[in-house]
């Protein structure tokens, strides 16, 4: 169910007529339109159906509120959620509510979407073969000019995924290079959100000719990792409709999807998992941390961002219950927000033990004593706020790989 009319009066009143012609009505002082409302989506896996909730944001404290659209009533009183900002409603966005992995659908009113419309655009975003072991770099510079990574994948394009996603340039001279280029190896696409996204990540990216941009525009991302006009290093949406056709291909919103996606690139081979957490993807050192790895002699095999449900951080992290005090607040920091997941690969087996070295002791204040190069010493906070989680035991590195890129996948 969505509301389809939604009508203001001199009294602040707000009438909410369905499509089913029911109409609820609730009454409310509201300061300067102090509040955005959004519809979401909520799959109840014990009942296995979606419900649905219109999901208030009040600006001036951060507050938020939930109503079950489907029986008519207050379904959360207006609280305070750490884990909700105003930053992570967006369409397509998936929110934690008190453990509830909740998907924004939709904007909930006609003053929401005016107001977020284009401050909150998202885009699509490619980078290619040639630029995958730059990818934390690029990531950095992603972030430090203000976009927030909401989806983020590696795959591996097939010849008639790179027909169907460069449609447009069917019968053009160019494409046959263009399609050997793009299966060649490991694409890393993700979905970008920013104010005018589409616009500002086209600024960014820079022209199409990576000589060209070295002269016009420096700084941009073709002038510093693209090498011509073919091997020109990233790709962006140039439109909303454009961007909603290519995030579809590698993002499908439906289970029945339009397009087969992209295959993962995950290879279960000289294999550790690494998982960046969430806490450190929300202060945005998702780049650095990627940088890091790459510079220091490992490879990156396949990457994904997940959004995890309580029933499945609780089994992951199965092995720590009742061994390590932190387990609960593990369990929590896992949930509070999207997490990237990495396959870390090297020569031999004995990857997960050298990239075990390398991250550092789970306690951030002794790795800085101990070990000051790792990167809990450098980015972690926290035993629970460790930056990164690793494979501790090797037997258990293909086991942890598999988890995500087998079963959660």
């Amino acid at each position: 169910m969505r509301f389809s009319k939604i009508c203001y009066d001199d009294y602040n009143k707000i009438s909410y007529e369905t499509t089913g012609n029911i109409t609820a009505v609730f009454t409310w002082v509201d300061v300067d339109n102090s509040r955005y409302s959004f519809n979401l989506e909520w799959h109840d896996t014990d009942a296995s159906i979606i419900r649905t909730f219109l999901l208030f944001y009040y600006k001036v404290d951060g507050t938020i509120e939930l109503y079950d659209t489907k029986h008519h009533r207050m379904f959360l009183k207006r609280t305070k959620c750490d884990t909700v900002t105003l930053g992570d409603l967006h369409i397509g966005a998936t929110v934690s509510i008190f453990s509830r992995q909740m998907k924004v659908a939709s904007f909930g009113d006609e003053y929401t979407q005016i107001q977020l419309g284009v401050l909150k655009q998202r885009t699509f975003v490619m980078l290619k073969p040639d630029i995958t072991d730059k990818m934390g770099q690029v990531l950095k510079l992603i972030i430090e000019n203000g976009f927030k990574i909401t989806k983020l994948k590696m795959a591996q394009m097939t010849k008639e995924h790179a027909l169907t996603f460069y449609e447009e340039h069917k019968g053009k001279p160019f494409l046959p290079f263009l399609i050997e280029y793009m299966t060649s190896g490991p694409v890393v696409a993700m979905e970008l959100l920013a104010d005018n996204g589409v616009k500002k990540w086209r600024e960014l990216l820079g022209p199409t000719d990576s000589e060209q941009a070295r002269k016009d525009a420096p700084s941009s991302i073709r002038a510093r990792f693209g090498k011509d006009k073919s091997y020109n290093a990233a790709h962006g949406s140039d439109s909303c409709e454009s961007a909603e056709r290519e995030l579809d291909i590698f993002f499908p919103e439906s289970q029945i999807a339009r397009y087969e996606s992209p295959r993962s690139t995950v290879t279960f081979k000289n294999t550790t998992c690494c998982i960046i957490k969430p806490h450190a993807v929300q202060e945005g050192l998702v780049g650095d941390i990627i940088s890091e790895i790459q510079e220091n002699g490992f490879k990156i095999t396949a990457l994904q961002m997940f959004y995890m449900e309580h029933p499945n951080a609780e089994e992951f992290y199965e092995v720590y219950k009742g061994v390590v005090a932190e387990y609960s607040g593990m369990v929590s920091q896992l949930i509070s927000g999207p997490c990237v997941v990495m396959e870390v690969t090297g020569p031999d087996s004995d990857t997960p033990s050298r990239f075990r070295a390398f991250v550092g002791p789970s306690d951030p204040e002794l790795a800085r004593k101990l070990r000051p190069n790792t990167l809990r010493a450098r980015y972690g906070k926290t035993k629970v706020q460790n930056a990164v989680h690793c494979t501790d035991l090797p037997e258990d590195g293909l086991l942890e790989v598999e988890y995500f890129f087998k079963l959660l996948e």
